[in-house]
């Protein structure tokens, strides 16, 4: 579509275990492509996609954010304090009461988090965006609301309420949504999580797929390489593999949100036929 941007706007950054991003791949093999500090955490960005058009703007996601307690904010590895997806955003001239639609590929709260204003004591959890439509699948909606014992600490759980009281939420049943219109469809899938939305967007280069935590970085574009969060890891590897062939077939490219140094790549093979992310 012309006149459709998109930029890569970073939220707060994270470091977690890396044994948990890369699941059973060796400690000798991801080490390489994320080196670990003294306590095995990796570098990870909270990274959002802005879609500038010229009547509006889109963002996909808003990372982690800085709504955790101090004590919640160590143990989670957040190492700002402050709302960085806030500044990311006025560099470019925007605040969040600029944003039209926020499309969240599930509720995570390294995903969804930075809805929310930073922690203050003794101030309650307050959303953000006060303009925005919130879009959110409706499966990845119900695992929110009712979430497994595995993940529940994922969740944010004051967050469904806010949402549903802003009365701008708009749940999505099937690949689009009249909330975001032409040029944009969904791809769904359940290895990581029930209902993950990946956004893809038509523009003037070829579609861009927001891969969110499906392929959480390059090094994840490799098809064996899977979470420790994945719920179903060779499920995902199979929906790994359809959507690439896809995007492969038409010149696409993905966009990265937790991979530290890349924010968007074109997909590619190498000569053994492995998935890789290209210039």
């Amino acid at each position: 579509m012309r006149g459709r941007t998109i930029v890569p706007i970073l939220g707060n950054s994270q470091k977690l275990d890396g044994g948990s991003m890369y699941g059973n791949c060796p400690r000798a093999v991801w080490a390489k492509w994320s080196p670990p500090d003294d306590q095995d955490r990796i570098d990870l960005a909270c990274r959002a996609m802005l879609v500038r058009e010229p009547k509006r703007n889109v963002l996909l996601e808003t990372g982690i954010g800085a709504f955790f307690e101090p004590e919640l904010r160590k143990r989670y590895g957040v190492v700002e304090d402050r709302h960085v997806l806030l500044e990311s955003l006025a560099a470019h001239g925007l605040t969040d009461a600029d944003i039209d639609v926020v499309v969240l590929s599930h509720l995570h709260f390294d995903h969804a988090g930075g809805l929310l204003a930073a922690w203050k004591a003794g101030v309650p959890p307050r959303l953000l965006f006060p303009k925005a439509t919130f879009v959110v699948g409706r499966r990845a909606w119900e695992r929110a609301t009712h979430p497994h014992p595995r993940d529940r600490a994922s969740f944010i759980a004051e967050l469904p309420g806010l949402l549903e009281a802003s009365g701008r939420l708009a749940i999505v049943d099937g690949t689009t949504h009249p909330v975001l219109g032409e040029g944009y469809r969904f791809h769904e899938s359940d290895g990581h999580t029930p209902g993950l939305l990946q956004t893809e967007v038509d523009t003037d280069d070829g579609p861009v797929v927001f891969v969110s935590d499906m392929i959480p970085g390059a090094p994840w574009m490799h098809l064996p390489i899977t979470m420790g969060y994945d719920r179903f890891p060779e499920l995902l590897i199979d929906e790994k593999r359809r959507l690439l062939e896809d995007l492969l077939a038409r010149k696409g490219r993905v966009f990265f949100t937790h991979d530290p140094r890349l924010a968007i790549a074109r997909v590619a093979k190498d000569d053994k036929g492995r998935f890789l992310a290209a210039a």
